[in-house]
Parts: structure tokens; sequence; C-alpha cells
């Protein structure tokens, strides 16, 4: 079953760097996010049904497949609240982590010399 954190964590990703570059093409788009083209059209798929992003052509361009990708009123709100979660998951995460390390330390200190220098 696929982690639906990361599946967030992806639409986050996508969501700003469409807002900074709007005229990124989707091989672009796939390598900074860093997932293969058809993840990205799976999430950029996603991202236009639920209303957060539009996909407009460029005017008098001659490559049809050229597009901007404008995230929408919904888009920019739905950014915030996913960078929002994104945030707290990732301070709980970072807080878990600082605690085990706390207690890595104790536990090291804790030990006899001989044992510390075989660690080292």
């Amino acid at each position: 079953m696929p982690n639906p954190d990361l599946h967030e964590e992806s639409h986050l990703k996508v969501l700003r760097i469409l807002e900074a570059n709007p005229d990124i093409n989707q091989r672009e788009l796939a390598a900074a996010v860093g997932v293969s083209l058809g993840k990205l059209n799976f999430c950029l798929k996603a991202l236009m049904e639920r209303g957060f992003v539009k996909a407009q052509n460029f005017r008098n361009n001659q490559n049809k497949l050229s597009y901007y990708y404008l995230l929408t009123p919904r888009g920019v709100a739905a950014k915030a609240e996913i960078t929002a979660r994104f945030l707290r998951r990732k301070l709980a995460e970072y807080e878990a982590l600082k605690s085990e390390i706390d207690s890595l330390k104790a536990e090291v200190a804790d030990m006899p010399a001989n044992a510390k220098a075989r660690i080292n």
C-alpha cells in the first residue's frame, strides 16, 4: 500500500516548483521532483482533477505540447495546508530523532571506557 505521506510530499514538491516555474516542462519537472515521467503525469493529473493546477497552452507557440502550469487559488490554499502538515510531521520526526540521539549519547556515556574505545 502506498504511503500517503510520500504521495502528499510529491504533490507538495510539484506545487512548489510549479508556483516558482509555471513554464517548466514535464521532463524538467520530473527531474526536479525526483520521480519518473510517468509518476509525474499521474501526480499532475491528480492535481488538475482536484482543481489545484490548470494547464494552459503557450500562445502563438508552434509546439502544441508547451504549457504553463498554473496554481489555481484552490491550489495555492492546498499548498499552504500541505506545507503546514508537512512541517508538523517533519518537526515531530526531528523531535523523535533528537530524543533517540540523546538516549544513545547517554547510553554511550554510561559505557565502560574499553567499550567506548571499540565504538570509535
